[in-house]
């Protein structure tokens, strides 16, 4: 008998077992099966199913339409420690086989990471974004500025950073990656996305750094992730994710990512305890 997924009636999201019915986690899997990549399309495709059930049924408030009532609160916690444990699976399998995030694997890793930091939101689960209680207070009207990757802190670089609008004055606003693709004149769009990028690929490498604090880490890569999945949405109520032409790569960057989050925070939440060990 071959490994199956188990995935009760009503359950969020699922888990493996092996051909004698113990639960398992894929990256176990992977590592004695014949057909590893099997193994891997099936887990990425259950993910998608997952999603379409937990839109479904969160949809309103993982959107933001309303707040979570007290039952909902507990299921949101189930939802993002299932999405989170499932990307690391996935993230794990990959590189102890050696295999490729590809751009499809981008588009749901990428849903399933939004889903999750949106499901932690109304719970208070989130940290601050960098740089947070730093930057100006923009007025009314149209702000004339440069917009900057900036990193917190050079020296560490698992701290991250953000874009701001840098003006000749020396104040600096926040900004978002979605503002610099839809809400501003004079973008190098090409150059933003890749700045973005080398940003998350900076705070992923630097993650296991010895004296890497994981909250900060955290904090660093929801931000990042966030800003960049919010800018590439398939249209403003859709939590689909789409790669530019050109940038199919930037799936195993998310991919990433997502799963070196879901490590950090496995240091100091319970429910996500040894999903990085298994």
């Amino acid at each position: 008998m071959r490994p199956r997924i188990v995935q009760d009636e009503g359950q969020l999201g699922f888990y493996w077992a092996t051909s004698t019915g113990a639960p398992t986690s894929l990256q176990a899997l992977v590592a004695d099966d014949e057909e590893p990549d099997r193994l891997v399309a099936t887990h990425l495709e259950a993910i998608d199913d997952a999603l379409i059930i937990a839109a479904e049924r969160f949809g309103e408030v993982l959107g933001g339409g309303r707040r979570p009532t007290a039952d909902e609160r507990e299921d949101l916690l189930e939802l993002h420690r299932t999405l989170d444990r499932l990307c690391f699976e996935y993230a794990a399998a990959l590189e102890s086989t050696g295999l490729s995030a590809e751009l499809r694997a981008g588009k749901i890793i990428g849903t399933a990471a939004l889903f999750s930091i949106r499901a932690r939101q109304p719970l208070g689960l989130l940290g601050p974004a960098p740089f947070d209680g730093e930057l100006d207070d923009p007025g009314l009207g149209v702000v004339g500025g440069f917009g900057d990757m900036q990193q917190v802190d050079p020296s560490a670089p698992w701290k991250g950073g953000r874009w701001v609008v840098r003006t000749e004055a020396g104040q600096r606003y926040p900004l978002t990656l979605s503002m610099m693709m839809y809400d501003s004149s004079g973008v190098n769009k090409e150059s933003a996305r890749n700045e973005h990028l080398d940003a998350l690929r900076s705070v992923v490498a630097s993650a296991q750094s010895a004296n890497a604090d994981p909250m900060a880490v955290t904090c660093a890569l929801d931000w990042l992730v966030y800003d960049w999945l919010m800018a590439h949405r398939d249209g403003p109520d859709s939590a689909e994710i789409v790669f530019p032409k050109g940038y199919e790569a930037a799936a195993e960057v998310i991919v990433s990512a997502a799963a070196a989050s879901v490590a950090a925070r496995a240091t100091f939440d319970p429910g996500l305890a040894g999903v990085a060990t298994r």
